[in-house]
């Protein structure tokens, strides 16, 4: 069985190795402002599959439904179909 291991050569157990967490956007706000109050708009769209960091974001529950709702800028990518 291969181990995974580092560029600078420590061993991780499998515990350790994250799965990225893809999403996909069901909707989206106006976005944030600045300090100044101009309006910064959101990097993502409804119907975007993004990667979402596995701890974060808040839960919240509607019809018996969870849902997770994070900030635009914990967001670690957006997946683009080719």
């Amino acid at each position: 069985k291969a181990e995974a291991k580092t560029a600078t050569g420590i061993f991780l157990p499998d515990s350790a190795k994250q799965v990225p967490n893809w999403a996909k956007v069901l909707a989206v706000g106006p976005g944030r402002r600045t300090k100044d109050g101009d309006l910064v708009p959101m990097g993502v769209k409804v119907g975007d599959t993004i990667v979402i960091p596995e701890y974060g974001g808040m839960t919240l529950q509607f019809d018996n439904e969870e849902f997770h709702v994070y900030r635009d800028e914990e967001c670690l990518g957006i997946v683009k179909d080719e």
